[in-house]
């Protein structure tokens, strides 16, 4: 299992990023539209970590990892068959792939597959 990608959701944006960047040496990007407008920066393990606001009121804040799949439609199901409820099905994310959401034990989980 591999994280993808690391997103979080946060009220203040350019203060988790300074402070992201000054604990770990990275750098952070400017907004990504295709990712929500999140600042991104690359991992040491080739992940992505994302750092954007909520995208309406009732988003709230949230660490969620993305995890690596081959098959996401798959991945979904196999979500779906040990009770997690699906927050967001496959979704394209243009030039970057697909990317779904779970609900499960009161936590987000990401599905992430790449593009082949």
């Amino acid at each position: 299992m591999q994280t993808h990608y690391l997103e979080i959701v946060t009220p203040d944006v350019d203060a988790t990023c300074s402070a992201l960047e000054r604990i770990h040496g990275t750098t952070f990007s400017d907004p990504q539209m295709e990712l929500g407008d999140a600042r991104i920066a690359e991992m040491s393990d080739g992940g992505t970590i994302g750092v954007r606001a909520p995208m309406h009121s009732a988003e709230e804040a949230v660490a969620r990892p993305y995890v690596l799949v081959e098959d996401i439609d798959a991945a979904v199901e196999a979500a779906r068959e040990a009770g997690g409820e699906i927050a967001l099905p496959p979704m394209e994310i243009p030039g970057r792939g697909k990317c779904a959401i779970y609900l499960l034990g009161g936590n987000q989980f990401g599905l992430w597959q790449t593009l082949p």
